[in-house]
């Protein structure tokens, strides 16, 4: 399969970047503003990288340009994972802060599956990283209102999309994440040891970017052992 990853210059992404890349299944770009750490697997021949800010794609033409000529121009499965997190009393925010949260975690996804609309395959499968922070329902903590916002937000656009999609053979889920051990879920929860690791995580959300569309479309999923 020709798989996009978007984010993956450490944590989950970085572990589905290399999972990925180490199977001969797949054709794998991987996609990050900080591209330094993928050049581990550059050596791997089905895999590609390349510098994109999703808040402000300007290397889409490049990116739609490595699609041709290494995917044969086509899309089976995009893992929106790149996410950006502030953490802040509410009364703090600044409208520049809000501007970056959604700018990267929603407008960012947004722009993204836009531009790669005609590229993708029939069946193909759009998987948006979300969060059980932007899970309605779950717990809610504080200085993450903005963050748990936009997660919110990227969950109502994948239910719409699946449908709006759906005749284009295009399936489109949100895996909302609990409490994973990573750099960002250190920053968000200082001192605190999730259980999951981001690589048992990669692997779960791999099968699912395989699998999933088969059984599931427009659907929020929680995927959580704790939150946090």
């Amino acid at each position: 399969m020709n798989i996009i990853v978007t984010g993956t210059s450490r944590g989950i992404g970085f572990e589905l970047a290399g999972q990925l890349s180490a199977s001969s299944e797949h054709k794998v770009i991987a996609l990050s503003r900080n591209t330094e750490p993928l050049k581990k697997f550059a050596s791997q021949n089905n895999f590609r990288f390349l510098s994109l800010d999703v808040g402000n794609p300007e290397n889409m033409n490049e990116l739609l340009t490595l699609i041709k000529d290494f995917f044969n121009g086509e899309v089976h499965i995009l893992i929106n994972n790149a996410a950006t997190l502030i953490k802040k009393p509410f009364a703090d925010y600044t409208s520049s802060d809000f501007d970056q949260l959604f700018g990267v975690n929603v407008k960012g996804v947004f722009l993204l599956i836009q531009q790669l609309l005609p590229c993708f395959a029939a069946p193909s499968h759009i998987v948006n990283i979300g969060s059980m922070g932007g899970f309605q329902g779950s717990a809610k903590f504080s200085g993450l209102s903005l963050y748990a916002a936009t997660k919110g937000a990227l969950a109502i656009m994948s239910e719409c999309l699946a449908e709006e999609l759906k005749p284009a053979g295009i399936a489109v889920n949100t895996l909302a994440i609990g409490a994973v051990d990573t750099q960002m879920q250190r920053e968000a929860f200082p001192g605190y040891k999730a259980s999951v690791n981001a690589a048992e995580m990669a692997e779960y959300i791999i099968n699912f970017a395989i699998n999933g569309h088969k059984v599931y479309n427009g659907k929020t999923l929680p995927v959580s052992l704790s939150t946090p």
